[in-house]
């Protein structure tokens, strides 16, 4: 049962934001700029992904190192932590692709049913 302050909860609520498992999935191969990742996973903006990396950072999954170098270059990486969480994550992906057809059918008749 996953009550209130249940420890389980804590991988669910990491999970849950929106861009949480595109950037760790992204940061898979290593370490990688700012740039780099928006282009790989498209669709997110600078502002969403700059967020993404602070509150991945704040919990401990990605570590960011800053070079003094002209100009300033940055670059985040998994920690262990956020190596770990991949597994979770291919997981899902692996039963999205097994059922996620037949749950976005289900979805599109309980839409239409609801008209």
């Amino acid at each position: 049962m996953f009550i209130a302050d249940c420890p389980a909860r804590l991988g669910f609520d990491l999970l849950a934001g929106n861009w949480t498992s595109v950037v760790l999935y992204a940061l898979r191969g290593g370490p990688r700029r700012p740039g780099d990742l928006r282009e790989e996973i498209g669709g997110i903006s600078q502002k969403v992904l700059t967020e993404t990396l602070r509150r991945l950072e704040a919990s401990g999954l990605v570590a960011r190192h800053r070079y003094a170098e002209a100009p300033p270059r940055v670059e985040y990486e998994l920690t262990e932590p956020g190596r770990a969480l991949l597994e979770p994550i291919l997981a899902l992906g692996r039963w999205t692709e097994r059922y996620g057809e037949q749950v976005l059918a289900a979805q599109e008749r309980a839409e239409l049913s609801a008209r």
